[in-house]
């Protein structure tokens, strides 16, 4: 059973797959394309299948991140890996059963297709346009946030201010809102889309559903292996999961640090040429069903796994201490403010610990 033979006999037919081995996506598979509750973590807006789903099976979550296809939606619904997914598909099409009933005709793309994507680049680019510096005068609620979250070093240049950004729940728009945003680049550095941080004119959290989430962007831009690229590499990379997050790690270490946006894109990071050692500062999170060792743990040590593989010496750390109850994770900004920049390990440890791995 060859995954390519699979993945072309389940070409056309993947609504209808999904639906029979994830019954939880139904509702998105009904409303392709529009905004639904997440089915693995919930919420009122954040996930979607995209329009060619029946073509590709392929998904995205504000949160969790986006999954390319219908293998890569139902490893994550599902909690399986490829070679689970790989046999249910197989299966439900009766693959060496008997003669699999042909693919159909993938969908022909929507005439609008082409205009939707140039209508999410004019967007990502009037968005980007209307920001200003984090040292402008007007981005007081950006300055003002980051100050109530523990960070006190200067905010880097890669995050700019957006005075006033439309807050959607689905198709319903709530209102507007100042906004941190920053550009997520895929694996060569190219351009992908913006994420934004809503808040409120005195700098805390927006009062909304999900106030961190990533834009829109055209089919043919890749965000796997990307990154928020904070500030210049150097030989030596530190990566995190959240924005906030990332900042701590480079107020407590001094290092070069970029944000991964999630633990799925933190999994599949891919860094620049000329780095050769990466640190992953890795969030602590409670062990789930779908994730028992914790899905930041998990997400950290595939990455340090491929990156060595690689030919990259890699390594990764989880933040001391017991998660607070109540809270989901500990990450750390939590060490930040908890213990400051003595809460953080120099580099010199860090190097020992690797060496010890490898």
């Amino acid at each position: 059973m060859k995954a390519e033979e699979v993945r072309s006999l389940a070409q056309g037919q993947w609504g209808e797959i999904l639906a029979s081995l994830a019954p939880q996506l139904v509702p998105a598979l009904e409303r392709k394309g529009r905004h639904v509750p997440c089915p693995v973590h919930g919420g009122r807006d954040g996930y979607r299948v995209f329009k060619d789903v029946d073509a590709t099976g392929g998904s995205v979550c504000n949160t969790c991140g986006v999954f390319a296809d219908g293998f890569a939606t139902l490893m994550w619904a599902n909690g399986w890996d490829f070679s689970t997914a790989l046999k249910a598909v197989a299966d439900c099409l009766r693959v060496g059963v008997r003669t699999a009933r042909p693919a159909r005709k993938a969908a022909k793309p929507e005439p609008q297709r082409g205009e939707d994507d140039d209508k999410l680049r004019q967007s990502l680019n009037r968005v980007w346009n209307e920001s200003v510096p984090i040292s402008d005068r007007d981005a007081e609620p950006a300055r003002l946030y980051l100050a109530r979250r523990g960070i006190s070093i200067r905010p880097p240049d890669a995050l700019r201010f957006h005075p006033s950004l439309s807050y959607y729940d689905g198709d319903k728009r709530i209102g507007e809102y100042p906004a941190i945003i920053a550009m997520v680049t895929g694996a060569h550095g190219n351009p992908v889309t913006i994420h934004r941080t809503y808040l409120t004119p005195d700098g805390k959290k927006a009062p909304v559903e999900s106030p961190k989430k990533l834009m829109s962007y055209p089919k043919d831009r890749k965000i796997i292996g990307g990154a928020i690229r904070l500030v210049d590499p150097g030989t030596v990379l530190a990566v995190a999961e959240g924005l906030e997050t990332a900042l701590a790690v480079m107020e407590g270490t001094g290092l070069p640090v970029w944000c991964a946006v999630n633990a799925l894109l933190l999994e599949n990071f891919t860094p620049p040429a000329g780095v050769n050692r990466v640190i992953v500062f890795a969030d602590k999170d409670r062990p789930t069903e779908q994730h028992p060792k914790g899905h930041g743990q998990e997400a950290a040590k595939q990455l340090v796994q491929r990156l060595w593989e690689m030919g990259i010496k890699a390594s990764a750390i989880v933040p001391a201490g017991e998660i607070p109850p109540g809270q989901k994770s500990l990450d750390w900004l939590d060490i930040l403010v908890r213990d400051g920049r003595a809460g953080f390990p120099n580099l010199m440890s860090v190097e020992r610990a690797a060496r010890r791995v490898a």
